[in-house]
């Protein structure tokens, strides 16, 4: 029993405090109160898994792996620059699409004659796919039928179906980061499985082959095209180059224009006439001057250089001369010039100077003439000249033309070049048998089973079924919104809690619910005569009384205590029992309530006045034929509708059942009443009066103010906490004068449950000394 103090408690609930995010007690509280569901959710799920397990087909998988390696190539072809990674990435996952594509289902179709396998034709139908099946079936009922397909169409959708199980049983991955690429196949039959785990491989890697051989067949094509058209266009090219420097006269030779070549010739040749022209001008000057002197200052005063001159005859000349002058003046010197000597040497030197003279006069006339020739050659090299650069100007107007005829002659040729070297490079590659994949892990042939995985399912219907579980436990702990244990009754109400009243006989909650419920009572009346399973309406009205040290005496002994507290003073006391629903077991928590006040020794009255459903009237054994609306009514003195316990003393007013009871609460709170009352307050100590629920009824607001306090009464677990909490706030003056709460049809086997660790609760067994347990059959749900 969970013993109370005599303090009232505080009207509003004391915070918790709470030491961290999440109260692991109250959530290991929770888990032990629901393990139930959960376990129950977890066997369910266990066993739903092992029943999958007992008719899965087993399914067998194979796998090969294959690399794709660049490098397979580097001998074959030139290699192009590394890949990014982010090429690479995308050189891979192609190959991944390219595996799973419809085109490579078909051909490892054909390739492994797999068209009228049965295996993969007729696969084992799973429910969902039997499901499937069934919807089309009832679907082609309402759908117009297609034309018979002939038999090349009937082989084709033969084919189109295995490929199809083909890419659904198909599974291709990337192996982590590396270019390894992972082929399996997963099928009923494991031979089956390795075969065209196989065939995939062997077609990838043909796959690969025909596609390089394709390619480079269709650029041979292309390349081949090209090349005819470029030769063309470069042979025309030439060919107009030509034609334009014929048509223009840009002869060239040695890479240049002639009439380039000729005025660069012209200007070599005009330098050198300049040259001479004036070389030849100046000895004719030269000379010219020596003859203007005279003859024998010509002799004197010119000087002749041997290098410019050949004439050896001048220097001999010039020679002799010299020495007959030498001589000359000598014989003068020593003979006299009257000598005959120097007579004859003087004629001599004249003779002399005369020919040096003639000889002067000649080569003047032979430098005038090679002066005038040079001249004249100067002059007719610049006439050439200028007629050559008139030309050639004409030339350079036509050679920018030439010069575009030219380049896109060159470009043909060299673009003919660039495609002629490829062409070849395609025709070489053609004949290269090289993939760039290769198989590093072949498919064999599976040994076990890869599903259904026995411990993986198992495990996953365990983990599935703690999360239902969990999930389940979680929505009926939110929804679970009834009053449990004292922590919920302050929390909700901010009233006194008085304690637990067990359920009679520890018959589980579900098992009470089941009764059939009539009325208030919620069960048949109990006669004395209904045997040994039947339980005396005598017994339940005193088990208070019969079991004075039981958990459901001290709980109303504890509600005796509080009115005693509260009404401290008053000689007479008015209590009234009330619930917020029907059924909740207020009938008998007042008929015990009362016989325990009465075996102690106090005057009790135990009023039945729920009019509309006399549940504590329908227990006695003998109907009554006046009670409460008659004495109110004073139709008899409501001392002769009393009826007396003999073991306890207990006095009790029943209520004659009528059918048309009209006006209930008028009757109540009538004068008829009020005076039954006063009369009453004057005879007993105590009246217990055991009134109609607050919910759907005014009977007890209308009574209300002829009673000093209230006793309330909630079914453990059944009773919404909002419901009462709003019953309570709409009924001030009801809600004032309230003793406290009393939690009825406790299951005390599931309480510690639903206390948190360290509540009291769960320490209900540590008093089992103190107490002495009562179980009748029944009890009485009033």
């Amino acid at each position: 029993m969970h013993q109370k103090n005599f303090t009232f408690h505080s009207a509003l609930p004391q915070a918790e405090s709470q030491d961290s995010f999440i109260d692991l007690d109250r959530l290991m509280a929770v888990v032990i109160r629901r393990i139930r569901t959960i376990i129950f959710a977890v066997a369910a799920f266990v066993i739903l898994a092992v029943a999958y397990l007992l008719t899965a087909t087993s399914s067998y998988t194979s796998m090969t792996q294959i690399l794709l390696d660049e490098s397979m190539t580097k001998y074959a072809e030139d290699q192009p620059p590394a890949a990014s990674s982010q090429q690479a990435d995308m050189e891979i996952a192609s190959a991944v699409e390219i595996l799973k594509s419809n085109e490579m289902a078909l051909r490892v179709v054909d390739t492994a004659g797999l068209a009228d396998n049965n295996t993969l034709l007729n696969p084992p139908v799973s429910p969902a796919a039997l499901l499937k099946s069934g919807v089309s079936l009832i679907v082609s009922v309402f759908t117009p039928g297609r034309p018979p397909m002939t038999p090349e169409e009937q082989r084709e959708a033969q084919r189109q179906k295995v490929a199809a199980v083909l890419q659904d049983n198909l599974k291709v991955e990337r192996v982590t980061r590396s270019s390894v690429v992972a082929v399996s196949f997963s099928s009923t039959d494991k031979r089956l499985a390795a075969k065209v785990t196989s065939a995939y491989a062997d077609a990838y890697l043909t796959d690969q082959l025909n596609a390089n051989f394709d390619a480079t067949e269709r650029a041979s094509v292309w390349l081949q095209e090209r090349l005819n058209d470029l030769r063309q266009r470069a042979q025309e090219a030439s060919l107009e180059v030509e034609r334009y420097k014929a048509d223009n006269g840009l002869t060239s030779t040695g890479g240049e224009l002639m009439s380039e070549q000729q005025i660069s010739d012209l200007n070599k040749q005009l330098i050198i006439a300049q040259a001479d022209t004036a070389s030849a001008a100046a000895r004719y000057n030269q000379y010219k001057s020596i003859i203007d002197q005279g003859p024998d200052n010509a002799v004197k005063n010119a000087t002749i250089s041997s290098s410019s001159t050949d004439n050896s005859v001048l220097q001999d000349l010039k020679t002799r001369y010299l020495a007959v002058e030498k001589r000359e003046q000598d014989v003068t010197q020593n003979f006299g010039a009257d000598h005959p000597q120097a007579v004859a040497l003087k004629a001599e030197r004249q003779d002399i100077t005369r020919q040096i003279y003639q000889v002067l006069q000649q080569l003047t006339a032979s430098y005038k003439n090679e002066y005038d020739v040079a001249q004249s050659r100067a002059e007719s090299l610049r006439e050439s000249i200028d007629k050559v650069v008139g030309k050639n100007s004409e030339a350079n107007k036509s050679l920018v033309h030439l010069n575009e005829l030219n380049q896109k002659a060159s470009a043909l040729k060299t673009l003919y070049e660039s495609y002629l070297g490829r062409f070849e490079q395609a025709t070489q590659q053609r004949s290269f048998p090289i993939a760039k994949a290769r198989v590093i892990s072949v498919a064999g042939v599976p040994t076990a089973p890869s599903s259904p995985k026995k411990t993986l399912v198992m495990a996953l219907s365990v983990i599935l079924g703690l999360m239902v579980g969990c999930g389940v436990a979680a929505f009926q702990e939110f929804r679970d919104r009834y009053f449990r244990v004292e922590a919920d009754v302050r929390a909700a109400l901010g009233l006194k809690f008085l304690g637990y009243l067990p359920l009679l006989g520890q018959q589980s909650k579900s098992k009470s619910k089941k009764k059939s419920r009539k009325g208030d009572a919620g069960a048949e009346p109990i006669t004395a005569e209904e045997g040994e399973n039947g339980v005396a309406f005598e017994r339940i009205m005193r088990i208070s009384v019969e079991a004075p040290r039981s958990i459901f005496a001290e709980t109303l002994r504890n509600a005796k205590l509080a009115s005693d507290v509260m009404l401290q003073g008053r000689a007479d006391r008015v209590i009234g029992v009330v619930s917020a629903l029907p059924g909740e077991g207020k009938s008998t928590t007042a008929a015990n309530f009362a016989a325990l006040l009465a075996s102690s020794g106090k005057r009790t009255l135990l009023i039945d006045a729920d009019l509309r459903n006399p549940g504590l009237s329908r227990t006695l054994k003998t109907p009554p034929q006046a009670g409460l609306i008659e004495a109110v009514l004073g139709e008899v003195p409501w001392t002769n509708a009393v009826k007396v316990d003999p073991r306890t003393k207990l006095a009790i007013l029943p209520v004659a059942v009528r059918d048309h009871l009209l006006h209930t609460s008028e009757l109540l709170s009538s004068q008829g009443m009020q005076h039954l009352m006063e009369n009453a307050r004057k005879m007993f100590d105590y009246i217990i009066v055991d009134l109609a629920p607050l919910g759907p009824v005014i009977d007890a607001k209308a009574f209300a103010p002829q009673v000093d306090a209230f006793l309330l009464v909630t079914e453990w677990g059944a009773t919404p906490t909002n419901l009462v909490r709003d019953v309570l706030e709409q009924e001030p003056q009801i809600n004032s004068r309230i003793l406290g709460v009393i939690l009825n049809k406790t299951d005390m086997s599931e309480l510690p449950r639903y206390s948190d660790f360290g509540g009291t609760e769960r320490y209900r067994q540590k008093y089992v000394s103190y107490y002495t347990e009562v179980q009748p059959r029944a009890q009485v749900d009033a």
